[in-house]
């Protein structure tokens, strides 16, 4: 249930060009409008909502006082670019957020022109920022470039990468601190508000640099004086920019984020300056302006539709536990029976599992904050010492951790645990979220045991076989979602490593899964009946080591072998053909086929129409069988 928002302003805004038409004292109407406008928009299709309405204020004051999309405005992660979005020519495709050919949750290039830089991972803004003010000064442009980065994300160390360079280049760079968490701030008031407008303003640079170069002229030891009296000064004024200042930045704040007239003349100053990198830190509130979203204890993050007079989210009853649930059962079960097990999470304990296991184990399990390559390190170092630590995390965040998953863990061979939720397409945060790439980077390692889980059995009994390796690295995959709703025991057994189970016997056809595409194969099966082809259907349950003699089993006694997967080229197809071709098993006539995902980034839509049109369906591996023996009866009648 919604509420039709009054918004006599907003309905005048096209572009951010009809945002500059208004005066300063319409600015907090429109905002409030805008406000309205996208807790409405979100009700009705759920998606991220707590952090755009803590910027909604910040947003109408960027596109006030500068002339996008000359200026660049680049939103680190994306998940508070809604209302962005709703003044940038996009307001009437808000009810197509995250859905299949409607918006995507986060900027994208090709969506907009007012989208600079495509974003769904963090801590990345102030490095393109930075490449885009260099590309500026190259070509002798004179635009603005201005990087909005959360507390959150400066957990991570690409943000501080980007600000020592920034600073060493001393490049003009704008980068605001969107605190919204009063991690770093004390509270903000009519006096820091007016601090901060006097040390961002002309006159102030002005004097500042004018007594610079004064001081250049004294002995060094007076020199050093001056600029530690300036230093503390300043630091003593504004109250935490000190680190800033030592990488080169320029800090202004703390300044009400919710406040216009707090905002407007620092954004203005520090746009008429014309100076290196400033830093402008700016305190807002999560979930702003919505009862429902500020008294959540998650803000209101990521929401389902909901009715915004009660705050209820329409969340559907599930008919089976989820994978995370399932896994976060499983790892109890074993650190409950071995006080070596540990955990880590990048900042995202509730999203894995984690927080469940924290409430049992809270010594032994470790957010790290979004900082994903020092998890996998971290991990490791305590692997040195005889722990078994769990990274438990995203597919696409592992991603992040690539290098230290090679050196600090395969090289050394060490025995870190990493359990990848969100394997495979996950439907509405589209490309920046899909866990496609896990098994081809991991799989190529020496070292390496990676499995996939055909269902919540399977997962369990894979974290119990990775707990008990103690001499390798380990990853298990599992999807996002629901399972498929068979019985659990209290702990899983543990699988031999590198072996796979025939779940079908058949003569015709053999269909070798890894994942969750199980199911698929055996609907396929079926239906290839009906041809009269039997099928033998196998679970891989590893990518590696490869279960060699199942492998050349099924090669040898069928006339096609078809392979299926949840991820991308390179992956678990290509390692069954290398061990095909190398021992000589295809040269007997046998036609191998791989099904895998298409070689592109998909959009967002459903998981099951994602899945549709990348091929993976039981239709499709029927198909593909078929076109294999030359039997192309493949209407819709039998493949359907």
């Amino acid at each position: 249930m919604g509420i039709k928002s009054v918004t006599p302003l907003l309905d005048q805004i096209s572009s951010p060009q009809d945002v500059k038409k208004l005066r300063e004292d319409q600015l907090q109407l429109l905002a409030d409008e805008v406000r309205a406008d996208m807790i409405d928009k979100v009700s009705k299709t759920g998606g991220h909502l707590g952090a755009g309405l803590g910027v909604v204020e910040l947003t109408v004051a960027l596109h006030y006082v500068f002339n996008m999309p000359k200026d660049k405005l680049i939103w680190d992660v994306g998940h508070q670019c809604y209302p962005h979005k709703i003044l940038t020519g996009r307001r009437d495709r808000m009810t197509t957020i995250r859905q299949g050919g409607g918006l995507a949750g986060f900027t994208k290039r090709k969506e907009s022109e007012y989208d600079p830089f495509g974003a769904g991972h963090s801590s990345t803004s102030i490095s393109a920022g930075l490449g885009m003010a260099v590309a500026r000064d190259l070509q002798g442009h004179d635009e603005n470039i201005i990087a909005v980065i959360g507390d959150g994300s400066m957990s991570a160390g690409m943000a501080y990468e980007a600000m020592n360079n920034a600073g060493a280049l001393n490049s003009r760079l704008i980068v605001i601190l969107n605190d919204n968490d009063m991690s770093i701030a004390p509270p903000v008031g009519a006096m820091s508000a007016y601090l901060a407008r006097l040390l961002s303003s002309r006159s102030f640079l002005n004097l500042r640099d004018f007594a610079k170069n004064i001081v250049k002229h004294f002995p060094r030891t007076i020199s050093d004086k001056a600029k530690l009296a300036d230093e503390y000064a300043r630091g003593m004024a504004m109250g935490g920019g000190t680190l800033f200042e030592e990488m080169g930045f320029y800090y202004v704040g703390p300044v009400d984020g919710h406040n216009m007239e707090h905002l407007l003349p620092v954004l203005e100053n520090v746009r008429d300056a014309g100076m290196g990198p400033v830093l402008i830190h700016v305190v807002t509130q999560k979930g702003k302006g919505y009862r429902y979203a500020e008294e959540a204890e998650d803000k209101y993050h990521g929401v389902s539709k909901f009715n915004v007079v009660t705050g209820a989210q329409n969340k559907s009853t599930p008919n089976a536990p989820s994978y995370t649930n399932v896994f976060a059962k499983a790892l109890i079960a074993e650190a409950k029976q071995d006080d070596k097990i540990v955990a880590v999470t990048a900042a995202m304990p509730t999203g894995t599992g984690l927080d469940k296991f924290s409430e049992i184990f809270p010594d032994r399990c470790f957010d790290v904050g979004i900082a994903e390559q020092h998890a996998v390190t971290f991990a490791a170092g305590m692997a040195t010492d005889g722990y078994k630590p769990y990274v438990t995390i995203y597919s696409t965040f592992l991603q992040r951790a690539y290098d230290q998953v090679v050196h600090d863990v395969a090289v050394q061979n060490l025995p870190v645990r990493f359990a990848i939720d969100r394997a495979g397409l996950v439907g509405a945060d589209g490309p920046t979220h899909a866990g496609s790439f896990d098994v081809t980077y991991l799989a190529s390692l020496p070292n390496f045991v990676v499995m996939a889980a055909a269902d919540e059995l399977e997962l369990m009994n894979m974290i119990a076989t990775s707990a008990a390796i103690n001499d390798r690295p380990s990853a298990v995959r599992y999807p996002r979602g629901e399972g498929i709703g068979i019985a659990l025991p209290d702990r899983g057994e543990i699988l031999e490593i590198g072996k796979g189970r025939i779940v079908k016997k058949g003569s015709h056809i053999a269909i070798l899964s890894l994942g969750t595409r199980l199911a698929e194969a055996l609907k396929a099966a079926e239906i290839l009946k009906t041809h009269g082809l039997t099928t033998t259907v196998a679970d891989a349950r590893f990518a590696k080591p490869l279960d060699m003699d199942m492998i050349r089993e099924l090669a040898l006694n069928h006339e096609v072998l078809v392979t299926i997967e949840e991820g991308s080229i390179g992956g678990f197809g290509s390692h069954v053909l290398d061990y095909l071709s190398n021992e000589g098993l295809i040269e007997n006539g046998l036609k191998v086929r791989t099904l895998k995902l298409p070689d592109v980034f998909q959009d967002q839509d459903s998981p099951d129409v994602m899945y549709e049109q990348a091929g993976l369906c039981a239709k499709d591996i029927v198909e593909v069988s078929l076109k294999a023996l030359r039997r192309n009866d493949t209407s819709s009648s039998f493949i359907g």
